[in-house]
């Protein structure tokens, strides 16, 4: 009796339809300046490891920049596929 009368109140809830918050314009905005942030800081520090390299090279020291631009490089990957990687995880 108790299950019947919890189903049709249930029944009589309508499904909401999905609506932007506020200030999702805002929000997205944001977003879109983080990410250009995000690629002119990677494109800055592939800038920097190779004249890092270049200088390492010619002053004949330790390779330690080719790490550098290997991290980078993954980075960027990162950076540029994590909408991705985000809907993945999330569903």
């Amino acid at each position: 009796m108790i299950l019947v009368s919890t189903y049709d109140v249930l029944a009589q809830i309508a499904n909401p339809s999905p609506e932007a918050p506020p200030v999702a314009d805002k929000i997205l905005q944001l977003v879109q300046y983080l990410t250009w942030f995000v690629l002119l800081s990677g494109i800055i520090a592939i800038v920097y490891a190779g004249g890092r390299f270049a200088w390492e090279k010619w002053s004949g020291g330790g390779l330690e920049s080719p790490k550098m631009v290997a991290g980078a490089m993954i980075g960027g990957v990162v950076a540029t596929s994590a909408g991705t990687i985000m809907n993945a995880v999330i569903g």
